[in-house]
């Protein structure tokens, strides 16, 4: 057992729970529907509750383990599961009223590509549906506390597979071609990183030969041999596990399955694909980057993430403003927006200077935590659109709504402004600290391309708001038809505008959370 390492199950439970009732819904809400909402519900809601407890003992200096230490939980792996843990509630709650639209499953066809409207399709997809949402979070939940390098592998994979059915889930053309390509890309991207994965383990194993304790498996013991891996060997297995996690995180070239499987996934999907998918796949990355990174021959390395990070940002940026579509809009933005995750990353092994190590890492993963609310907030918000207008979702097609949903308009304008670094929300905070970062390393043109593209991103977020939402009202649905949304939808957008705001209000609030995460990711004591 390793200093302030503590044995519990926590970790065990809140990954074996969805997962059993993954297994149970489908037959519970084929005998009786509700069973599927409610079950979904539950076991977003136990993810919740029991993620607070794990991310208290982090937050405390405590190290989780459980199986003996092929589960652990520290700062960064704890504030992961809780991100997923509220964004997977926010969107179960929000799916009850959603899932259920009779346009939206008017879209489901069968394998031919008929009608199978009036057929028992929509009771079977729904029971589907809500199994695969449980096996998603689950799989999500695994990835970011196992400590074994193949299990990590294995765990991001599940994901795809799982979140793949899911993208897949109106069974038509697009939705169709649009889990294919996500699958097939990811598929082939992922397995670079199970071959990072295990040239990491052999080349550690037999520096590990006679340790007690130790074992070559546990991402937590692997920083103590990294130095004595050989070199060229490290840059190979760095190169497979750059371009394997970082096909998982969207990070661009790597990113072309992201934006149709966003925009063809059913909102509260698109809301976990792009809140917190990218994200695990993003910590998955960080989390193998960082045996290396703070050694100063993988500096080079470093300065490689941030070259693709700001490649990444500029290009999501630039094309999220060429978009007619919400959710494709969307989901470029969310590629523009894990540039500045993996910015951070790249921030910490950049050099010796251990304030701008601390810098880069802490806004890093600030942004993490504020994109995940933000752009969860913002694929809520959309759904709310395509709901009450029967499935519109381009600019064009869609005027004045605010005055019939002033709360969604709201709830997406707080949102786009804080993806945006606008104060006083809290996406301000995260990129002014990446922006402190860059200027403390003296990489001052990564610090211009990322002000830049949160420039871009402001511009591209106003046109839309104001073409969606205050432009001339023409929308092509009548007047009695469009209103606000339910109150289960409403709910988790307003909670999450809240956490927008008052984590932007007072940012100190989640120092206790971040704090061990970068400690952590640098190294620092």
């Amino acid at each position: 057992m390793y200093e302030n390492e503590v044995q519990s199950l926590l970790l065990i439970v809140i990954c074996v729970i969805p997962a059993a009732l993954a297994v149970i819904t489908y037959p519970l809400a084929r005998l009786f529907r509700p069973f599927g909402p409610a079950l979904n519900i539950l076991g977003a809601s136990v993810a919740t509750a029991l993620a607070i407890p794990i991310a208290m003992q982090a937050a405390g200096g405590q190290v989780l383990v459980g199986l003996g230490r092929e589960f652990r939980a520290d700062g960064l792996s704890a504030l992961l599961v809780l991100v997923i843990s509220v964004v997977s509630l926010a969107a179960a709650i929000y799916g009850v009223p959603y899932m259920r639209l009779r346009p939206l499953l008017e879209r489901v066809r069968d394998a031919a590509g008929r009608d199978v409207t009036g057929r028992d399709v929509t009771g079977r997809r729904l029971a589907t549906f809500y199994a695969l949402s449980q096996a998603f979070l689950s799989t999500m939940l695994w990835a970011c506390l196992t400590n074994n390098i193949v299990m990590l592998y294995v765990a991001v994979e599940a994901s795809t597979i799982a979140s793949g059915l899911l993208v897949a889930f109106y069974w038509d053309r697009r939705s169709l071609e649009a889990a294919y390509k996500y699958l097939m890309l990811l598929t082939v991207g992922i397995a670079f990183a199970l071959v990072g994965c295990v040239l990491l383990y052999a080349s550690a194993a037999p520096h590990m030969a006679g340790q007690a304790g130790v074992r070559a498996m546990l991402i937590s013991d692997l920083p103590g041999v990294a130095a004595q891996i050989p070199h060229g060997i490290a840059l190979v297995i760095l190169s497979f596990l750059i371009v394997g996690f970082g096909t998982k995180a969207g990070i661009a070239p790597f990113h072309p399955w992201l934006p149709d499987a966003h925009a063809e996934a059913p909102s509260p999907v698109s809301a976990l694909l792009s809140g917190v998918m990218i994200k695990m796949a993003a910590y998955a990355l960080v989390r193998v980057l960082s045996i290396f990174l703070p050694l100063a021959a993988y500096h080079p390395v470093a300065m490689f993430v941030i070259v693709l990070s700001a490649f990444t940002m500029l290009l999501g940026g630039v094309m999220c403003l060429a978009q007619d579509d919400l959710k494709r809009m969307l989901a470029y933005s969310s590629v523009s927006q894990i540039g500045y995750i993996t910015m951070g990353a790249g921030l910490i092994g950049i050099g010796f200077d251990q304030t701008a190590r601390y810098l880069g890492g802490y806004g890093g993963l600030f942004h993490l935590l504020n994109h995940a609310l933000s752009k969860g907030l913002l694929f809520l918000a959309v759904g709310a659109i395509i709901y009450k207008t029967s499935g519109l979702r381009r600019m064009s097609e869609l005027r004045g709504i605010a005055r019939r949903m002033p709360v969604t308009a709201v709830c997406f304008f707080v949102a786009a402004f804080a993806i945006s670094g606008m104060p006083p929300f809290n996406g301000f905070w995260s990129k002014l600290t990446l922006y402190l970062a860059a200027a403390r390393a003296e990489l001052w043109w990564a610090l211009g391309i990322a002000i830049g593209t949160s420039l871009l991103t402001l511009l591209a977020f106003v046109r839309a708001g104001y073409l969606v939402f205050w432009s001339d009202a023409d929308t092509e649905v009548g007047e009695d038809e469009l209103a606000e949304a339910p109150a289960a939808m409403l709910i988790p957008m307003g909670v999450l505008a809240a956490l927008c705001v008052v984590i932007g209000l007072f940012p100190q609030i989640v120092y206790p959370l971040l704090d061990p995460a970068v400690k952590v990711l640098a190294r620092i004591h």
